[in-house]
């Protein structure tokens, strides 16, 4: 591996680790105490903070994807070097159980404290709102669909530059609004792999749904913005000024 691809995989670890920390971690530690107040409001602002804060921080190295089906819905749009797609999803995949393991480690020296579900996504009995597996898929699809436009759209060619940060933070802050009650929000099977592995049994069980309608919502939304952009060249970046040919 040279030290280009280091350094994105780096930053890739790096910022899907913040991701599932940052949101997992006020799903689990702050969330579960009502006098706190965060609710799901509070939750969704992590995670749109999480992404936010790396994608300035880090997206200049990496592109800040930090989530495989947005690798994946960058590479359908030609916007992902066909080079990067398996290092990234590694990185992003290490980075979200590592932080999963950090966030077992503190969230356990309470006394008396329980995993239950752990942050993980689930549908049917574990979805938060019992919904069943057929809203659970579209919602996942639906989401990602358009968080993937709303990244590709907010990068391209004639966007405000230096800013997409901003929409994209905010657009996974709305997602999370939307759909924890359904499936505690995944668009993301790195962070779903992350707290399912520490929460186990049937979590680990469904997290093929949190893989497959979330990069089908990608893969589509990146197709489609082939046509609908027409930027003419890959943009590996979230935060804009830097494009590679």
């Amino acid at each position: 591996m040279d030290h280009d691809m280091k350094r994105r995989t780096a930053a890739e670890f790096f910022g899907t680790f913040w991701l599932t920390f940052g949101g997992c971690g006020a799903a689990v530690l702050s969330a579960a105490f009502p006098e706190l107040g965060i609710g799901f409001v509070g939750v969704a602002l992590a995670f749109g903070l999480t992404v936010l804060s790396m994608a300035y921080a880090v997206g200049h190295i990496s592109g800040g994807h930090f989530n495989p089906a947005v690798t994946l819905g960058l590479w359908a749009s030609g916007r992902c070097a066909n080079k990067h797609v398996g290092p990234y999803i590694v990185a992003q995949l290490v980075g979200a159980v590592v932080a999963a393991g950090a966030l077992y480690l503190i969230a356990s020296g309470k006394a008396g404290w329980v995993p239950k579900g752990f942050a993980s996504n689930g549908y049917g009995d574990l979805s938060p709102g019992q919904y069943g597996l057929g809203a659970c898929l579209a919602i996942e699809v639906l989401t990602t669909f358009f968080f993937l436009l709303i990244i590709i759209g907010s990068t391209s060619k004639g966007a405000a530059s230096g800013f997409a940060g901003i929409p994209i933070g905010f657009a996974l802050v709305l997602i999370h609004l939307v759909s924890i009650p359904v499936t505690n929000t995944s668009v993301n099977p790195a962070r779903s792999t992350g707290v399912a592995l520490f929460a186990g049994g049937e979590y680990v069980g469904q997290l093929w749904l949190f893989w497959l309608a979330p990069i089908a919502g990608a893969m589509i939304a990146g197709t489609l913005a082939k046509w609908l952009y027409d930027d003419g060249k890959i943009v590996d970046t979230v935060v804009v000024e830097r494009r590679i040919a």
